[in-house]
């Protein structure tokens, strides 16, 4: 599965589960995780790869530092990857 599908079906199902949604970009940040997700006081970001995807030395160190902030920052290489990450925070 490409990672797009990944994501929009990841998506799809944490909006149906009552977490808010976002694209997050930053443009003086390259690297950060794909998306925002938000629902009763958690806060998670989830970086999408396709299976047998590679993140790269960038994107490693900038979840990292969320990591190191207390954020929830994490790489989903499947769907269900996603759900359940999401999962473990509800």
């Amino acid at each position: 599965m490409l990672e797009k599908d990944i994501e929009r079906k990841a998506c799809e199902w944490a909006k149906s589960q009552g977490w808010l949604v976002y694209k997050f970009t930053s443009p003086n940040r390259r690297s950060v995780p794909d998306r925002l997700f938000i629902r009763e006081g958690q806060v998670v970001f989830i970086e999408f790869k396709r299976p047998g995807g590679r993140l790269t030395e960038m994107q490693r160190r900038e979840i990292r530092k969320l990591q190191l902030h207390g954020i929830k920052a994490e790489v989903a290489y499947s769907v269900e990857d996603a759900q359940w990450q999401l999962q473990s925070r509800m």
